[in-house]
């Protein structure tokens, strides 16, 4: 079913790797929705309680593929995609209708997704990754928005999300200047949150998911991803609001007496997967 990709799952955590190595997993059409239709697989999977996205080979993503581009500037269209999972629609239909669009529905998913950097992270690539939950970086990672080289703006909404994420002033120099970042200077922007070493990346980042599995309820973890979300488009007095209705709600919920009993009981929890 996919060409583009491949997936798997390994209780507690679901891959995606983007996998076009010889192009250093540059993005089309079909891998587009190849991602988006194994990401709503893995949604509904009740083994899984994470999501990862990384790429095969020596590279993350090298952004949009250059042969789609050049048939774009030459009046043609940027390439097919893979019509037979083309239908997939993961994540809240009910959330704001920014966070459904074309990659920032990965914000809409009811479970984390962790980019696993593995490499190149270019153009269209990081606001991909700027959409997923947390971004685990190899120290061998390079990034760059690259648009302005292109002739090209800050597309995919990565002139909304890189400026919460790593303040005006650096989104500023990264967008205006198109220029490579290593992964070092990324942890120190904030672009990532955590830089490792290129060995132990997928390690780390399985046994992140790991420990998510073992220690966190799935349930108050989809609702908090939602209330960070959300929370971008609010005042502090609605998101207050908010969590005082939310937080009535968890209390009746069966995954507080469970966090509650196992904290007294010294054992680890057992929340249900959803």
């Amino acid at each position: 079913m996919y060409e583009q990709i491949l997936y798997d799952v390994e209780e507690p955590l679901a891959t995606i790797r983007l996998n076009r190595p010889d192009q250093l997993n540059a993005w089309t059409n079909r891998m587009g929705n190849e991602v988006k239709h194994a990401v709503g697989e893995a949604e509904a999977d009740s083994r899984v309680v994470a999501i990862l996205l990384t790429g095969e080979g020596r590279g993350f993503c090298a952004g949009a593929d250059m042969r789609g581009l050049q048939s774009l500037t030459e009046g043609g269209a940027f390439g097919a995609g893979n019509e037979a999972v083309s239908d997939a629609n993961p994540g809240q239909a009910d959330m704001e209708e920014g966070f459904r669009g074309a990659y920032s529905y990965l914000m809409s998913v009811r479970k984390p997704i962790i980019a696993a950097i593995n490499g190149p992270c270019a153009g269209m690539a990081l606001p991909i990754a700027l959409c997923c939950d947390m971004r685990f970086a190899s120290d061998r990672a390079v990034f760059t928005t690259a648009f302005v080289r292109r002739g090209l703006i800050a597309e995919w909404g990565v002139a909304w999300m890189l400026p919460r994420i790593v303040g005006t002033a650096n989104a500023m120099d990264l967008i205006l200047s198109g220029r490579k970042i290593d992964a070092k200077e990324a942890g120190e922007l904030g672009l990532v949150n955590r830089v490792v070493p290129h060995d132990e990346l997928m390690q780390f980042t399985r046994e992140y998911a790991r420990d998510l599995a073992s220690s966190c309820s799935p349930t108050s973890m989809q609702i908090m991803k939602r209330q960070v979300y959300e929370g971008l488009h609010e005042s502090f007095g609605e998101s207050n609001a908010k969590a005082i209705h939310l937080m009535g709600d968890s209390m009746t919920r069966g995954d507080f007496k469970e966090g509650v009993s196992s904290f007294m009981e010294r054992r680890p929890p057992k929340f249900p997967r959803v």
